[in-house]
């Protein structure tokens, strides 16, 4: 899909959506003002975990502006259970829910009461006037410590919410007398999404009926969740997300802000709003990763790998979100990633503990598994000597070998690993980088140049509805698009795809004008409110394209085929006598006598001579459901330099070459991997989610938890490879997530390959001046120092060793 004068796929477009996002004319949740509307404000537990032994609400609800103030028991009988979509095993333990506390909090930031008043300052000040008594409980907060017998417990049920296995061929065999066995402990840190636009709901009553705005990536399923949690008829209810400010995964959710101002406007008869503050939200929103990673690789002696052993321990956090407990399964079929081997096995067990629920983050399991496997390459590599590069290209699936079937059952439908690794060396100039190297570490340098590599893949357009049921999810994963065909020729899209910043106006008017051979500016998109497009499954997974974009693609077909019966009628020839050609149905060998979509649009319209039976309509809507996911590829190398005096880390340069099949729109892939990009920098350099002793939240605001800006980051150079999916028509295999899997492990890898002269063989994420300084130092001297002091000694030539984990 090359761009040319006559196809407006593969050009690279400005947005169309733009016009209004980037100037604020546009309409967003916080936006919405409504005559009657009330502000909501929350009262949240300062505990990690405690009884409520009495909640007075008598000062609040004579304060001045508030029209009403409810704690836990007022609104019990009609809140019900916040939803989980994923039961993962049968036995697995779902606790209740409720999104307001009743009479126990198990973190810190759960809702305990709420204040309904005129404006958000009178909503604000009479949560002051709220007194809440708390028997303060033991917080359960290490992973481990949570299963041991005696350990104090979030729910009555224990601590362990599942255990969930995947294995695959004689893994006992696979290590039984293997040259090279090589265990590692990584630990994947807690991560808080940080979307542009904070989380806000309004939700406005009319008689019995109910419209919700809410900034969410899932305005279909919200609806039915909303339904099926309240009670209130699906038919009555109308989600709409606005245009959202960006999600990550964090808006992938059925909140108690949505539920409780659902609840309260139904109790009051009035319109509400509820806007989070950035503190409150780092406090309130899922967060994301969170993982212990126990990971054991077998291989022959040239590094031929012959078994992979993976234990998890996931954090739940307090509860199981919409998706919490599936998404660690996710990784559960990338940790072999593009790599052959013999035998496999992923065990997970979800923890609870009295944290910030987890859920969905940029990637979902998938760069949590490419971290470990990528990481524990290079280990591999190191122990037998040889460039990390080599031993990926000894173990990964050859372009010849596809359609493959992996160790973990997925089939990769094409790819072509040696072409994109190829073409990120030459770009990178990695054989002078590594001369570079050998130099500086020659010279004892105290400004060490490091190397990463990652080369990844991953599982796109969550979709297939079997295999998720397979799965034990809840939904199904197919899409729905339609077509409406205008009198005058213009084209009206909806999708059920619903966007907050992928750019899919811009990008399903391209595919719509090729389809159908009309002008790009002729096409309009629809999206985000469920009386307009009445079904969809949203937007997650990187699958808006893959399955949203055939069934797009599929409507389009439906409309050629109606209007060819209606154009035949015109010409007065037979349907089986036209060809579609150059956006117009011709008359086969005679390529001048055609009628335009628009054309026969208008005579739909007109019906004044329609053959018999034939409706007076081109419009048309598919709902398409894939046969498998798709795979996009790439190889991700970092050069950084690291001052071995400070700990200090600079990215020096950064290549990325993907493969993502076929590219609709050059400049929107291009922001998705620069965003992404990022995204994994983050998590390698600058972002945690930390918490104190008592389990209070310590980085809820960015004074403190650190998001990287355009200044801490370098220009990226990106290129890609094409090798189209055989699984969709339109050839395309996804990006939203790819640059987020891939980075994270490039750059940790390369700030551990500048430090292996000293002995390091991991630096836990992020990694900090503080963090790289004292990995030097506790390698150097085996015992961690005080900070400060002078520059490490340089240590003598060793070798690194098969056990260990982070430094």
């Amino acid at each position: 899909m090359t761009a040319t004068a006559d196809h407006e796929v593969g050009r690279a477009r400005a947005r169309k959506e733009d016009a209004r996002l980037v100037t604020g004319q546009t309409n967003w949740t916080d936006n919405i003002t409504l005559p009657g509307l009330a502000q909501v404000a929350f009262l949240r537990s300062p505990h990690a975990h405690a009884r409520i032994t009495s909640v007075n609400l008598d000062a609040a609800r004579t304060a001045p502006g508030v029209f009403a103030v409810f704690a836990g028991p007022d609104v019990a009988a009609e809140q019900g259970s916040l939803p989980c979509a994923w039961p993962v095993t049968e036995d697995i333990v779902i606790p209740n829910h409720p999104p307001m506390a009743v009479d126990t909090v198990r973190y810190a930031g759960e809702i305990v009461a709420a204040v309904v008043a005129r404006d958000r300052y009178a909503a604000a000040d009479a949560l002051e006037l709220i007194d809440v008594e708390y028997e303060a409980l033991p917080p359960v907060l290490d992973m481990p410590a949570a299963l041991e017998p005696g350990s104090p417990k979030v729910h009555a049920e224990g601590n362990k919410s599942y255990t969930w296995t995947l294995a695959n061929g004689d893994l006992d065999a696979a290590f039984a007398g293997a040259p090279v066995v090589i265990e590692r402990t990584y630990r994947q840190q807690r991560l808080i999404p940080e979307a542009m636009e904070p989380r806000a709901v309004v939700v406005a009553p009319v008689a019995d009926e109910f419209t919700m705005w809410s900034s969410t990536q899932i305005p279909h399923v919200l609806k039915v969740m909303l339904a099926l949690v309240t009670g209130i008829p699906e038919h009555k209810l109308r989600v709409i997300a606005p245009d959202v400010g960006g999600g990550f995964g964090s808006k992938l959710q059925v909140t108690a802000e949505e539920v409780l101002a659902l609840i309260l406007a139904r109790r009051l008869g009035r319109p509400v709003k509820w806007t989070e503050s950035r503190t409150e939200g780092n406090a309130a929103v899922h967060h994301g990763r969170d993982q212990i990673q126990k990971i054991r690789i077998a291989a022959e002696a040239d590094g031929t790998l012959r078994g992979l052993d993976v234990d998890l321990l996931a954090d739940m956090g307090a509860y199981l979100m919409i998706v919490t407990p599936g998404v660690p399964l996710l990784g559960a079929f990338m940790f072999n990633a593009i790599y052959k081997m013999d035998a496999y096995r992923f065990n997970c067990t979800g923890v609870f503990t009295t944290k910030t629920p987890t859920d969905a983050y940029r990637g979902a399991g998938r760069p949590e598994a490419t971290y470990a496997i990528e990481h524990i390459m290079d280990d591999l590599a190191v122990h037998l000597g040889q460039d990390p590069l080599e031993v990926r290209e000894r173990n990964w699936i050859k372009h010849e070998e596809f359609p493959y079937t992996t160790i973990s059952g997925l089939t990769y439908d094409t790819g072509n690993y040696e072409a994109a690794t190829a073409l990120a060396k030459d770009l990178f100039q990695y054989a002078e980088l590594r001369k570079e190297q050998s130099a500086r570490n020659a010279a004892s340098a105290a400004v060490r140049l490091g190397l990463g590599v990652s080369t990844y893949t991953e599982m796109c357009g969550l979709a297939p509805s079997r295999v998720l049921g397979s799965l034990r999810y809840a939904a199904g994963g197919w899409e729905h698009a339609a077509i409406r065909m205008l009198p005058t020729g213009m084209v009206e899209v909806i999708t059920g795809s619903s966007a907050h910043g992928q750019g899919h106006e811009t990008a399903w008017s391209q595919i719509v004008a090729d389809e159908l051979g009309v002008p790009f500016e002729d096409v309009r998109v629809l999206h985000g409110d469920t009386a307009i497009s009445h079904k969809g499954m949203d937007t997650y997974g990187s699958r808006s394209l893959v399955v949203g974009g055939t069934a797009l693609v599929s409507a389009c077909g439906k409309v050629r085929e109606k209007a060819r019966v209606i154009a035949a009628a015109m010409m007065e020839v037979a349907p089986t006598d036209l060809e579609w050609a150059d956006g117009r149905w011709a008359v086969r060998g005679d390529p001048d006598q055609g009628k335009t979509i628009g054309e026969i649009a208008f005579a739909a319209f007109a019906a004044h001579d329609l053959p018999d039976g034939v409706e007076p309509s081109l419009d048309s809507d598919a709902t398409i459901d894939p046969d498998n996911f798709s795979y996009p590829h790439g190889t991700h190398l970092c050069a950084v330099e690291v001052d071995t005096e400070t700990g200090w880390v600079k990215i020096r340069s950064y290549v990325a070459v993907d493969d993502i099949g076929n590219v609709i729109n050059p400049l929107i892939v291009d922001g998705q991997l620069h965003g992404g990009i990022v995204q994994g920098i983050a998590q390698a350099l600058f972002e945690e989610a930390a918490y104190d002793d008592s389990g209070n939240l310590v980085t809820a605001s960015l004074a403190d938890y650190l998001i990287p800006s355009a200044a801490d980051v370098p220009s990226f150079t990106l290129a890609r490879t094409q090798t189209p999916s055989t699984l969709n028509p339109l050839g395309v295999k996804g990006v939203g997530e790819a640059g987020t899997i891939a980075s994270t492990p490039a750059v940790v890898n390369a700030i551990v390959d500048a430090l292996r002269p000293f002995g390091v063989t991991d630096v836990a994420m992020p990694c900090t001046p503080e963090r790289v300084w004292r990995a030097i130092n506790s390698a150097v001297n085996n015992a961690p120092p005080a900070l400060g002091g002078t520059t490490p000694r340089q240590p003598p030539a060793q070798n690194q060793t098969d056990g260990g984990g982070a430094a």
